[in-house]
């Protein structure tokens, strides 16, 4: 059975194997001046995947980081909510971070959850779901139009089409209800 806590219960992290409460911990104060504290959590063979990325490798991983903070004005990362279940971890959050070029160097917000597996007291898997478009494409001055344009027009298609299944769907019931009101 899994459990499943709020990160800031408590009681939770008391049952949390070493490699979950490491990966929790180190996220919650993740900066540029401390990328090293990523030593303490991952395994050397390490494989992590997002959206845009696959790596192999702590080094890699490790390189990766390097990269993408040294861009940064700040990131940090709200951990909600944990579930676990034996070596596994579904972890959500919400990530705030500021790039000069994004947003007009305002504060971007993200949700998102990662999938984790332990082995040994390190991550040995780390995968990130997110939604690339909030994260970087609509930050984009005209990009970021286009996305948001393509998106509404996508919600606002699937909308419509819902309501005419529904519509549909709506007129054969009557149809079969009237059909056995005058059966009868």
């Amino acid at each position: 059975m899994a459990d499943i806590y709020s990160i800031s219960s408590e009681s939770a992290n008391l049952d949390s194997p070493q490699w979950l409460t490491h990966f929790i911990g180190v996220y919650q104060n993740l900066s540029t001046d401390n990328l090293d504290s990523l030593a303490q959590v991952y395994h050397q063979d390490v494989i992590f995947s997002d959206p845009l990325h696959n790596i192999e490798g702590f080094v890699n991983l490790y390189d990766y980081f390097i990269g993408l903070y040294s861009n940064l004005i700040s990131c940090s990362f709200d951990i909600q909510q944990v579930i676990k279940q034996d070596s596994h971890a579904a972890i959500y959050w919400k990530m705030r971070y500021q790039h000069p070029k994004l947003n007009k160097g305002q504060v971007i917000v993200v949700e998102g959850h990662s999938h984790i597996q332990g082995a040994g007291n390190k991550v040995i898997y780390h995968r990130d779901y997110l939604d690339v478009g909030a994260m970087l494409y609509e930050q984009l001055p005209i990009f970021g139009s286009l996305t948001r344009w393509l998106k509404n027009k996508i919600v606002k298609q699937t909308a419509a089409s819902h309501a005419s299944v529904n519509k549909v769907s709506a007129e054969k019931s009557q149809a079969k209800s009237q059909n056995n009101v005058s059966g009868v």
